[in-house]
Parts: C-alpha cells; structure tokens; sequence
C-alpha cells in the first residue's frame, strides 16, 4: 500500500483551481487520493458533495464524529447563459475595489473552462503552505491524511466526512447535507477551516479549538471533547471565539445537527493582505499537523470518563452532594 505523505496531498489539492459551484477539480482529486485507501468509501450526493466513510470493524469512537471542509474558494465564474470570453464574475467575500485592483495588476489567471482564479502557486514547505486557496484546500487536505495515517496503523474506529459546495456564497452545500442528514442522529458535526487569527488567536499556537464563529456559538459538550483530546494527547490547542468570519457549523446547527469547529489559523484570509491588497493565502506546517494529531486522536477514542464530565453530569452530581444543605435552609424560603 502506497501510502501518500501529507506534503504530496498538500500539492496536489491546493493546485486545483476551485470557485463557488465548480468544485468538480477538487472533488476529483480528493476521490482520487482516497481511491485505494483501505477502510474508506465515498460517494455523491445528489447536490455534488461528496461524502466518505472511515469504518474498520465494530468499534466507534464516541461521539461518532462527521468532518466537514469545503471544496470552494472566491474565485470569478462564467456568467450563466454567457458566451463571451470576458463574461466573467467574482463569487465570494472579497470587496469589488479589491477585486478590481488585483485583476488591473495581472493576478488574474487566464480562464480553465468556466472559471478562473488568482495566479499565485500552491508551495509547501516543512515550516508553511502558501497558495491561491488555503480556505479551505488545507481542511479538505487534513481530512484525507487522517483517513489515509489511519488507515496506516489499520486503527478500528468508524467516522464519517463530508466535503462540501457552495460554501463562499451561503454554506449551500452543508446546508442541504443537513436537510438530509445520512448520518446516526447523535453524530456530531466538526467544521474543519482556515480562519483569521482574533481575539487572541496566533498563528503557529496550534489549531483552534472554535467556541463560535460571528453568527452563533457552537455545542459546548462537542467542544469540551476537543479540549480533553487534546489536553489528554499533549497536542497544542488555542480556544477562541473565531468571530471575523462565518463557517458550516453555523448552518449545521441552524438545522439540527450538534455542532461545533475548529480553525487553522490563516495568513492573508480571502487572498488580501494587511494593505487589502490581492495575495496568496498561508498557514503554518506546525499547526497542520497538529490538527491531524488531533483528529485522529477524536476519532479514535470512548470519550466517556477520559476527563472532564459533562455540564449535565457535574450539576447533577453537585445537586446530589449538596442535597442536605439545600433541605436545610429550605425553611428560611418559606
């Protein structure tokens, strides 16, 4: 068994070309890699998100988690019903001034089929990744070499991942995942993303262990999990509340589904630096691979009794310890 490295599938996403609806480079490429990779199945479904499933024996890790990334980035896409060649627009947050600027300095690549993106390579190094698209190539890349080093050690345990459409417009995609949920009831959802470092947050800290995001806070439980994990397994955490931008957990919870994040902290968000001018995304090695330490970690274990109870368990256990001193006093709140 051929076994790809984390660098090789870094270079081989981050170089497709990818935009909001024409996703199609990328999901190829993830269905490629993880073609031979034992334990693993994907498939389709009917929006074009494609969905894979880790499942080596009986043993589950608990909760039984499902990874989400997508697969777009901003990008320009034809104009539907167009047929000139410069019937282009931009898709995404990204203002137009911007946009603008950086098309007037030739960072616009020359259109493949129906889209095009900025210029800049995908480069990785043992110490950074740069590229057009770290959001969110680098979280569709860290799902694939945790199935793929899994899969290495012929670990038991069963998760799930769904790689997402449509996210930079809307979370289009997640969202109809989420009106046709094909997972267990109590499976929890883990937004996987590369996100502006704030509120503290530094790149090179590790991952971030997402207490919300700027339109809702996440499940306080599933959070808590990653925090033990990592706090049990020795892996670098930051938690923060990620509140410059939005990601799918947001969209999952709106429907139902137990939800919650975690952030590779991203250099240059949306292709603009400090000056708002166009430049290729970065985030750091380090933080990547912690994050994969992470995951597998997560997945691979019963997270009962491995630390920290629950908010639910704690109450319940102090209003039992308290019980007497509550009975006492109850005759002063008569």
């Amino acid at each position: 068994m051929a076994v790809p490295n984390l660098t090789t599938i870094l270079k081989r996403i981050l170089k497709q070309p990818t935009a909001p609806f024409h996703e199609y480079h990328v999901r190829a490429e993830i269905e490629s890699l993880l073609k031979d990779c034992p334990h693993v199945k994907t498939k389709r479904d009917k929006y074009g998100n494609l969905l894979a499933t880790y499942k080596n024996g009986k043993s589950k890790s608990k909760p039984t988690w499902v990874l989400g990334a997508h697969m777009d980035h901003p990008a320009f896409v034809r104009t539907p019903g167009s047929t000139g060649k410069d019937d282009f627009e931009f898709l995404g947050g990204v203002p137009k001034p911007e946009v603008e600027a950086g098309v007037k300095r030739g960072l616009r690549a020359k259109p493949k089929g129906d889209i095009a993106t900025w210029v800049f390579p995908a480069n990785v190094t043992d110490e950074k990744i740069e590229a057009t698209a770290c959001d969110d190539l680098v979280g569709c890349a860290v799902i694939v070499a945790t199935f793929w080093e899994l899969a290495a050690l012929d670990l038991s345990t069963t998760f799930h991942a769904v790689f997402t459409r449509a996210e930079e417009v809307g979370f289009l995609g997640a969202w109809h995942i989420a009106q046709k949920w094909p997972f267990g009831t109590d499976d929890v959802f883990l937004s996987i993303e590369t996100s502006r470092p704030v509120n503290g947050a530094v790149m090179s800290g590790g991952p971030v262990v997402r207490v919300g995001d700027r339109l809702s806070i996440f499940d306080s439980e599933g959070t808590a999990v990653l925090m033990t994990t990592a706090k049990e397994q020795g892996i670098r955490v930051q938690r923060c509340l990620l509140d410059a931008g939005a990601c799918e957990a947001t969209a999952m919870q709106a429907a139902g589904i137990r939800s919650t994040g975690i952030s590779i902290p991203l250099g240059n968000y949306h292709n603009m630096d400090a000056n708002k001018k166009i430049a290729p995304e970065y985030v750091m090695m380090s933080d990547v691979r912690d994050l994969i330490n992470l995951l597998k970690a997560l997945v691979a274990t019963k997270h009962d009794g491995i630390g920290e109870r629950s908010i639910r368990e704690r109450v319940e256990m102090r209003t039992e310890e308290y019980a007497a001193h509550l009975n006492a006093a109850a005759k002063h709140f008569k």
